[in-house]
């Protein structure tokens, strides 16, 4: 399938595309590349080939919903430059 300007015209209107008139004859080419492509796939035979929608199938493992401090504290603090009693410290800045 191959487009005219003309109809390329009128998709970019509906798209809200500015498609300049000196970009118009490329623009047309390229999309008349892209249907011949997709025409090309039509032709594949795809009997016996499940419909497949990205996976949906698949179901992720649920973990407690539950408030937890990590129980990583040293961790966390080990980079720290100034740790006093499990918290990080941090300069007086209100006088």
């Amino acid at each position: 399938m191959s487009l005219d300007k003309a109809t390329v015209r009128k998709i970019a209107t509906l798209a809200r595309i500015d498609v300049p008139e000196t970009d118009l004859e490329s623009t047309v080419q390229q999309l008349s590349g892209i249907l011949k492509w997709i025409e090309q796939l039509a032709e594949v035979n795809t009997d016996g080939v499940a419909p497949m929608s990205g996976g949906t199938d698949l179901k992720l493992p649920w973990r407690p919903d539950a408030v937890t401090d990590g129980g990583k504290v040293d961790a966390v603090l080990a980079n720290a430059p100034d740790a006093q009693d499990g918290f990080f410290g941090v300069p007086k800045v209100v006088e």
